[in-house]
């Protein structure tokens, strides 16, 4: 999924276009399924769908739409954003870690209090175009239609009669008042209900363009760790980027976006926050120091072994 566009295809292709069949038609199918059964859908669940997949079609010929909806079917989880994403696009999975905001209680803030506040407020009148459209026009000369409103009379509210001027309402605006919101808790209540409480925004966008769960590992101060998944439906509102925010009860040292590499993600440098980078194979090679050719440098277990 690293290779330039113009040698990927969807898996939906036609197998006599497909180019670099292998990975075209193999080992993305064979790594979409594991990510499916592992990390979206669970084994359990996975596997009873699949089971009545073979049930439903067994000695018949389905087609990969059959498969899909059985599938879904089956489950009763909503997949059509996965089997897009996997089977008819050639986006990959690079979610980005872009920024991390957190904040905790002050408790020498202080009490807020607020003084209430006026509103004006008016009745509006619905906005009514100043011309009849056309379907007001055809309904009309259509001398078939009886609407409700004229077969009894006694169906005309308030709102049909407003809606026509036929009821006049004072449009002189009036006052509201909010009553005011006094808070009554003290600093140190305030410190035993939220004091050890952290809050943190995560901001994350898809630069892929293959939408994948959001898999979190939380290191905290003291050394534990911690890991939270969710679902890929949190970008359903917005496929490019999506804010987070997370309540811990432990300071967060750092923070690692997918790290069992579960979603293919195929630029893990813009996964992590505060998490020192791992040195490349060349960078430790480079530290073990220059060798003579052929050197074994006396490290090997199996010559210590035969010794």
């Amino acid at each position: 999924m690293k290779m330039p566009k113009d040698q990927l295809e969807p898996i939906m292709t036609n197998s006599e276009n497909i180019i670099m069949f292998g990975p075209n038609a193999y080992s993305k199918p064979a790594t979409g399924l594991n990510i499916l059964r592992e990390t979206i859908m669970g084994r359990e669940l996975f596997d009873y769908a699949f089971k009545e997949y073979a049930r439903r079609w067994a000695f018949k010929h389905p087609t990969p739409a059959d498969l899909f909806r059985t599938m879904e079917d089956a489950s009763a989880v909503d997949l059509d954003w996965f089997w897009r994403g996997w089977f008819f696009g050639t986006d990959a999975c690079d979610i980005s870690l872009d920024t991390v905001k957190w904040a905790n209680l002050d408790p020498q803030g202080g009490n807020r209090t607020s003084t209430g506040r006026n509103s004006t407020q008016a009745v509006a009148k619905p906005i009514l175009n100043s011309f009849d459209d056309i379907s007001k026009i055809r309904n009309r000369e259509d001398k078939k239609i009886v609407f409700a409103v004229d077969a009894d009379t006694s169906l005309r509210d308030f709102y049909w009669r407003y809606a026509r001027d036929l009821v006049k309402v004072d449009p002189t605006p009036h006052s509201v008042n909010f009553p005011a919101n006094t808070d009554t808790l003290t600093n140190s209540e305030k410190q035993d209900i939220a004091g050890s409480t952290y809050m943190y925004e995560l901001t994350f966008s898809n630069k892929g363009g293959l939408v994948m769960p959001l898999i979190i590992e939380w290191t905290y101060k003291d050394g534990s760790k911690e890991i939270n998944r969710i679902d890929a439906q949190v970008w359903r509102k917005n496929e490019n980027k999506v804010t987070k925010s997370f309540i811990k009860n432990k300071e967060v040292a750092s923070v690692k976006l997918d790290p069992m590499r579960e979603t293919a993600d195929i630029n893990e440098s813009n996964n992590t926050w505060n998490v020192t980078s791992e040195p490349s194979k060349f960078q430790l090679f480079k530290s073990r120091g220059r060798q003579a050719r052929g050197a074994g440098g006396g490290n090997n277990p199996m010559q210590k072994e035969i010794k």
